[in-house]
């Protein structure tokens, strides 16, 4: 609890630093008007150059759309550009500036290995002055065990639904094991087949806990379908809807794949490590159809009905389709889920809702992705390479008159993300204190019964927002905020003890806090102004806490921009 003293001192950090700090919504000036030209030939002449190659750029972009065998990586990044700014020219926009490096080094941390940057890090990336350092940025960051991890948390959360059911199971497993295939960057058909057909203990392959899980068929089914598929069957579970293209016998037809699939769930008498068997024999368990007769047999979805032998497996024959590269929803899937990762927002929006009635943004764009992601052999790195070095990537999320009201979809301007409960706990055990000491003291929650155990757990489902709430609309509530306000970890000058070097100057000790938490530079006015906030301090190292506590709990922190 915070003495009236304490709180008087926050108030008054909180009513200076307020003021002062420039939280990056600032517009992007706009482009200089074009003075017009006298000469009426030359305008003519300057109007069909520019027809050439907008003619010139669809056919580029067309070519490459069509193309079946995989090109570079910044081949694939060119062309994401080619669509993206051939849709922000129809709508007669501007795009915002190409972002500072300090930006984008920012966003690209975040969103490759789930922090932000040290100051250390942030110093040396803003005083390399080589031209292709964000190209070597995401390969050093794509290479960088931290990926896997982030990749691990991201699909740890998709597969294992947050269920008062689930609170027993133990996730570490699978999250080891999707961490090791991330980082040397396994086939995203290899990793998906692994998991449809992974039988065994728990203890031996943590592949299977994504089964005791969904320890029913219908949770099986409506998983698989979301996930892999980009489809949401669910609704044709107990019935027919006239305005929704599945129907049950797609449903039942994929559910019947999971008909022989057994799933010990961990608890009870039995002390072994929790199992998945497939039952060799004759299906038993065959499904008809809700207040119906009918048995509707294994079936691929939109493909027809599979070829079974009743006494084999039958996930395997599934996991075989699903990931064939003539499937026509499992990259497309992939590719659109990875995009909304990185910008907030699915090609095709529900990200796991894709069908006829609800196009795509982009399809030329989505159809490329796909066709390349397939080509690489379903490559995450490669993807994610060629998305992080587009100039839309890289594109400023300050903008400017001409596009701060459009779609953000248009993505004339980049999407400002909230920060994943992940993100939020790394950065800041990036910012106050070693990540391994991290779990024994940062922003402490206490434990109530069957809560996850260690700090960063506790504090992932604290802040945790409603599945299915987009990275572009959650917003932190007031016990989550008070939770940053209150921790005794974010309330203490021990930090900057920590943080600045004792002798460091003012302003060194100001550009330090800054390159910590924001990942820049202050500007002069802020500097200026927090070197008259500091000098009012009786205590130096006081000061520079307050200074931190109220940049940590700024939005320009706590969103990913």
């Amino acid at each position: 609890m915070l003495n009236k003293k304490t709180i008087a001192s926050k108030l008054l950090a909180l009513a200076l630093v307020f003021a002062i700090i420039e939280i990056a919504d600032a517009a992007t000036p706009e482009a200089k008007e074009t003075k017009p030209q006298t000469n009426q030939e030359k305008k003519i002449q300057e109007k069909k150059q520019e027809k050439k190659q907008e003619r010139k750029l669809a056919k580029t972009s067309a070519k490459l759309i069509a193309a079946k065998p995989l090109f570079e990586s910044k081949v694939l990044s060119a062309m994401i550009d080619a669509e993206i700014s051939k849709k922000i020219k129809e709508e007669k926009v501007t795009p915002s500036a190409k972002s500072t490096d300090a930006e984008f080094q920012r966003r690209a941390y975040l969103d490759i290995i789930g922090r932000i940057p040290t100051s250390s890090e942030t110093k040396s990336f803003l005083e390399n002055n080589t031209p292709d350092k964000r190209v070597k940025l995401v390969d050093d960051l794509l290479a960088d065990d931290a990926f896997g991890k982030h990749m691990a948390d991201i699909w740890q959360a998709l597969l294992l639904p947050r269920i008062s059911d689930n609170r027993r199971i133990q996730t570490e497993p699978l999250t080891l094991w999707l961490e090791k295939h991330f980082n040397v960057n396994t086939g995203w058909d290899q990793v998906t087949k692994e998991l449809l057909t992974s039988t065994g203990p728990q203890d031996e392959n943590g592949s299977v806990t994504y089964f005791i899980s969904n320890a029913s068929v219908d949770k099986i089914t409506d998983s698989v379908s979301k996930l892999f598929l980009g489809v949401q069957l669910q609704c044709a579970q107990c019935h027919n809807h006239p305005f929704v293209d599945w129907k049950q016998n797609d449903y039942w037809g994929l559910a019947a794949f999971f008909m022989k699939v057994q799933a010990k769930p961990p608890g009870g008498k039995d002390t072994s490590s929790p199992t998945v068997t497939e039952g060799k024999g004759i299906n038993k368990n065959k499904k008809s159809l809700p207040e119906a007769a009918k048995f509707v047999p294994a079936t691929f979805l939109a493909s027809g009905e599979a070829t079974l032998n009743a006494a084999e497996p039958y996930r395997p024959v599934l996991a075989n389709w699903l990931t064939s590269k003539t499937n026509p929803f499992f990259s497309k899937a992939m590719v659109n889920r990875v995009w909304a990762q990185y910008f907030g927002k699915g090609l095709v929006d529900p990200i796991d809702d894709m069908h006829d009635g609800n196009p795509a943004t982009h399809p030329e764009l989505l159809e490329a992705l796909a066709t390349q992601f397939s080509a690489s052999n379903f490559d995450l790195k490669f993807l994610i390479r060629s998305i992080c070095n587009s100039e839309t990537y890289q594109r400023s999320s300050k903008p400017n008159a001409s596009n701060k009201e459009t779609d953000i979809a248009l993505l004339a301007r980049m999407p400002i993300k909230n920060m994943t409960p992940e993100q939020l706990f790394d950065s800041l055990t990036t910012v106050l204190g070693a990540a391994s000491k991290a779990d024994q003291k940062l922003v402490k929650v206490k434990a109530a019964k069957n809560q996850p155990k260690g700090a960063r757990a506790q504090f992932v489902t604290f802040f945790q927002p409603e599945e299915g709430t987009s990275a572009l609309s959650y917003e932190t509530g007031i016990p989550q905020i008070l939770r940053l306000m209150n921790s005794p970890q974010m309330n203490t000058a021990n930090i900057i003890q920590r943080l600045v070097d004792k002798n460091a100057d003012t302003k060194t000790a100001i550009e330090k806090v800054y390159l910590s938490v924001l990942n820049r530079m202050p500007t002069d006015e802020e500097s200026s102004r927090m070197t008259n906030f500091l000098s009012q301090s009786s205590d130096k190292n006081k000061g520079l806490g307050d200074m931190l506590w109220v940049l940590l709990n700024t939005s320009e922190f706590t969103l990913n921009h």
